[in-house]
C-alpha cells in the first residue's frame, strides 16, 4: 500500500494541519511517512502545499510528482495540480459541486468545507470537514481514529475546540456518505 497525497491551498486554510494530521495518523497505522511542506512567500492568503506519503514499505524519495490523491482547498489549487494525479486517483475538492470540472480516469470528490464550517460558526474548521471527508471515501482512517487524534490534537489549552472540530469531522464525513 502506498498513497502519495498532495495538499494545496492558500495559506490560513489548514493545509499544513491536514497533511500533518494525515502524516501522524498514517505513523499511528506503523506505516513509513514522509510530509514536506511548501509555503510561498506571504505569511496568510499566499500559496500553500504539502505532500504526503504513506506507505507500508521503507519510501524512497519524498518527492510526490504523480500524487494518488489531491486535496484541493480552492479552485487555483485545482488548476495548478490537477492534471498531476495519477490515473484512477482521486480530487478532493473545497467546492460544494465539481467546479465543472472533468479530468479523464480521476474521480473528484466535491465537499463544501467552507460551507459546513460557516454553519458550525468557524471557518478555521474547514480543513477538519475536509478530513472527514477524506476517511470517509478512502476508509485509510476510521471515524474513532480521526476523533481520537482531534481529542489528541485539541487537548489541554485548546480543549474548548475539541467539539467544533468532532462535529467538522463528523459532517464531512457524511457529505461523502449521504
Amino acid at each position: 500500500m502506498k498513497r502519495e497525497v498532495l495538499i494545496a491551498g492558500f495559506g490560513g486554510q489548514g493545509v499544513m494541519s491536514i497533511g500533518k494530521s494525515l502524516a501522524e495518523l498514517g505513523m499511528d497505522k506503523g506505516l513509513f511517512v514522509s510530509w514536506v511542506p511548501s509555503y510561498g512567500p506571504e505569511m496568510r492568503g499566499g500559496t500553500a502545499n504539502c505532500s504526503v506519503i504513506l506507505s507500508d514499505a521503507k519510501i524512497g524519495s519524498p518527492i510526490v510528482t504523480r500524487p494518488t490523491e489531491l486535496i484541493a482547498m480552492n479552485m487555483p489549487a485545482l488548476d495548478k495540480f490537477g492534471m498531476s494525479v495519477r490515473e484512477g486517483g482521486t480530487i478532493f475538492l473545497n467546492a460544494p459541486d465539481k467546479g465543472n470540472r472533468a479530468l479523464p480516469g480521476v474521480t473528484i470528490c466535491p465537499v463544501p468545507c467552507d460551507e459546513i464550517a460557516g454553519e458550525l460558526g468557524n471557518l478555521r474548521a474547514a480543513n477538519m470537514v475536509m478530513l472527514g471527508a477524506y476517511a470517509a471515501v478512502t476508509g485509510f482512517i476510521t471515524p474513532e481514529e480521526a476523533a481520537a487524534y482531534v481529542r489528541h490534537l485539541f487537548g489541554g489549552r485548546k480543549s474548548g475546540l475539541i467539539e467544533l472540530n468532532l462535529k467538522a469531522l463528523e459532517r464531512g464525513a457524511a457529505c461523502r456518505t449521504a
